[in-house]
């Protein structure tokens, strides 16, 4: 501890980086899961296809990866690129996975209220369906996100930094302060950033909330919430 406290500037830096490789990949993953995800929920032989294509590419050891991308897309070995790719192909296929049970999660009566009321299959997924599978999606990507943040430090085996840095100079040195300040940082950092991400999940879905005086479960209710005042 008292490590961290005396180098704690240089551990902030590692930090950045960190943070950098670790949330860039999950916003990648969120652009390219959550339209395939969708697209792909009602189609049953294209979901199964994804979804055994996704945990496929989850199975690659994240080691192999690092040292794989580098040499598919031309890289350098040290380029940090090579571990948001990697680590963005993981984002990819574990939330590719989850979107469509998250939508699968809204109530039937309530997809049928929106397509009584006149809504286009493109609006009621935009507006109604994801809006509703964000308490289930938010849990997801509090996975993923804690994951990445996880998986950064094995990057620090190649060479590319972040707080895995403080494993591998306080391996090299023998220095077990540094490795320490190393555990304690990154496990501070995964549950920050799930905390943050709970609260975000709340934020955005007021109608999981009780005490409104009406029931939560009623599909116009739900879609009055969701839609928000005429």
């Amino acid at each position: 501890m008292r490590w961290l406290i005396d180098n704690f500037s240089y551990v902030v830096d590692l930090t950045e980086t960190h943070l950098y490789l670790a949330l860039l990949p999950l916003l990648i993953g969120l652009v390219v899961a959550v339209p395939l995800g969708t697209a792909v929920r009602n189609v049953s032989w294209l979901r199964k296809t994804t979804t055994t294509v996704a945990s496929v590419a989850f199975t690659i050891p994240s080691l192999a990866l690092f040292v794989t991308v580098p040499a598919v897309f031309g890289l350098d070995v040290l380029d940090k690129n090579n571990v948001v790719i990697a680590l963005a192909i993981y984002s990819s296929a574990l939330l590719v996975r989850a979107v469509p049970e998250a939508l699968d999660s809204v109530p039937a009566e309530v997809i049928d209220s929106a397509t009584a009321m006149g809504f286009t299959p493109l609006r009621r997924a935009l507006t109604v369906e994801l809006p509703l599978a964000l308490p289930v999606l938010i849990s997801n990507i509090r996975v993923v996100a804690v994951t990445n943040i996880s998986l950064v430090s094995v990057g620090s085996v190649i060479g590319i930094g972040g707080l895995g840095e403080l494993f591998t100079k306080g391996y090299q040195r023998d220095y077990p302060d540094q490795i320490l300040a190393g555990i304690i940082a990154i496990v501070f950092l995964a549950l920050v950033f799930d905390a943050l991400l709970y609260l975000v999940g709340r934020v955005l879905t007021p109608w999981t909330r009780t005490g409104k005086g009406r029931k939560a479960t009623d599909p116009v209710n739900v879609l009055r919430d969701v839609e928000g005042p005429a």
